[in-house]
């Protein structure tokens, strides 16, 4: 991976304390509503963290590619993994 790993660590840790917190909120029947606050609110941040990842793949492992084929079965990927994320 070529993002920044501080960084990507760092973000991955506020979720899963996040997600912590969630479990806790569950646990103690906590208001729908608040728990779905929550819930989004980690979704975002795992969101931005795969933003992250992605911009550091096509910064770096696309745009450095060995050759055209390469660079054509990276973004091919890139399409798919974008497909996925618009369903």
């Amino acid at each position: 991976m070529k993002a920044d790993h501080a960084k990507v660590t760092r973000q991955l840790k506020i979720a899963r304390g996040q997600i912590d917190g969630l479990l806790k909120m569950v646990e103690e029947d906590a208001y729908c509503i608040d728990v779905s606050n929550q819930l989004m609110a980690t979704s975002a941040l795992l969101r931005k963290v795969n933003a992250i990842v992605l911009s550091a793949h096509l910064e770096h492992c696309v745009k450095e590619a060995k050759d055209e084929e390469d660079a054509n079965k990276k973004i091919a990927e890139i399409q798919s993994l974008l497909l996925r994320l618009m369903d």
